[in-house]
């Protein structure tokens, strides 16, 4: 699963220093804004055909690393 992450990079003076997919000028958030409006996971990779399904599955482990808050309890 880690390994997945290391397809997302950041580069600073790229796309303003946001996480994109191995170095390409296409930032995370779109691919998952892509998601979110029922973008088919084939229809993204016929749009962009350097890119692997492996690309989508980091950016979705990306965001949800990104979402994993401490739980609180009472």
């Amino acid at each position: 699963m880690n390994n997945l992450l290391t397809r997302i990079t950041q580069t600073p003076g790229q796309c303003s220093g946001r996480p994109c997919i191995r170095g390409m000028r296409i930032r995370v958030s779109d691919i998952l804004e892509m998601l979110a409006e029922n973008v088919i996971v084939t229809e993204i990779l016929e749009d962009f055909p350097d890119w692997e399904p492996e690309d989508i599955q980091a950016c979705l482990l990306f965001a949800a690393r990104r979402t994993d808050f401490t739980r609180l309890t009472a």
